[in-house]
């Protein structure tokens, strides 16, 4: 795996390398010619090609606009896409050409469906290029869990508060909502309400469960963890849409008193999430 994930300037830049077997010149056409994008790209794109043009993305009923920020013939096509920046470089390589995509985001825990889904594209430009059909894969989890892995997007951090400390994570998943949450819930009653104990899959032993205290279905689970049988703080999951599928925010706040805590926190819950994760697959 090529692919690169660096923070420059507080934004996040994807770096994919994807070797062509096609001259410069016929892969330029593919990045740059409407006609063309529809057979790889994810929008549809309507390029006033000049820098400062302007460029339409129309995905379903939605359209968006970009600007044209560099253009060299042949060699570099980079614009604005929705907050984002796309920068397209062609290398000549003995093989045919090397491109390289730069795509700087503000989103660092959908890098990996950023990356995951660029690939499908990519490999729908060279079936292009060499005129043979496309096929598109059925499932890309293995593939984006293996960028989650190589960016180092399982981890979770601590922050401090004025009361104590938060262990946070966030993690995007592969599966919907509707996938999701049933994992979150495996093994919990159907009637299931606040001041019950919470079900098993979203507790972790380092946070010994007491009572829910809010329930939202299919967005917000908390519940109250105790140390020495007394409250402690809140362990908090919440499911929102995210690029690909569901986005993830765990927290975890715990008292000033039990810092020593916070490392033994990040594991268990970093493990917990994998589990979630595995278990949509």
């Amino acid at each position: 795996m090529n692919d690169t994930l660096h923070t420059i300037d507080g934004r996040h830049v994807l770096r994919i390398e994807h070797p062509l077997k096609h001259p410069p010149a016929k892969v330029w056409r593919a990045l740059t010619e409407a006609p063309h994008l529809l057979a790889w790209f994810p929008a549809a794109m309507d390029i006033d090609l000049r820098v400062g043009g302007e460029i339409r993305f129309t995905m379903g009923d939605d359209v968006t606009r970009g600007v044209v920020t560099d253009l060299e013939p042949q060699r570099v096509f980079a614009y604005t896409w929705d907050g984002d920046h796309l920068r397209w470089e062609l290398h000549a390589d003995p093989g045919g050409s090397l491109l390289v995509l730069l795509h700087t985001f503000d989103d660092r825990a959908g890098a990996a469906s950023f990356a995951s889904g660029w690939h499908v594209c990519l490999d729908a430009l060279e079936a292009a290029l060499a005129e043979r059909p496309f096929v598109e894969p059925d499932d890309t989890w293995a593939a984006h869990e293996a960028f989650v892995a190589a960016f180092g997007l399982a981890e979770g951090r601590v922050e401090a508060t004025p009361d104590g400390w938060v262990v946070r994570f966030e993690r995007q998943f592969r599966r919907p909502i509707d996938r999701v949450w049933p994992a979150l819930l495996a093994g919990a009653d159907a009637s299931l309400a606040v001041g019950d104990p919470p079900p098993p899959a979203a507790t972790a032993t380092v946070a010994p469960a007491g009572e829910l205290t809010e329930l939202a279905p299919s967005s917000v689970l908390e519940y109250r963890w105790h140390h020495d049988g007394r409250p402690a703080g809140r362990v908090r999951w919440e499911l929102s849409p995210g690029p690909g599928g569901a986005r993830l925010i765990l927290t975890h706040t715990g008292p000033h008193a039990l810092a020593d805590l916070r490392p033994a926190a990040l594991a268990a819950w970093r493990a917990q999430i994998e589990h979630l994760a595995l278990a949509t697959r």
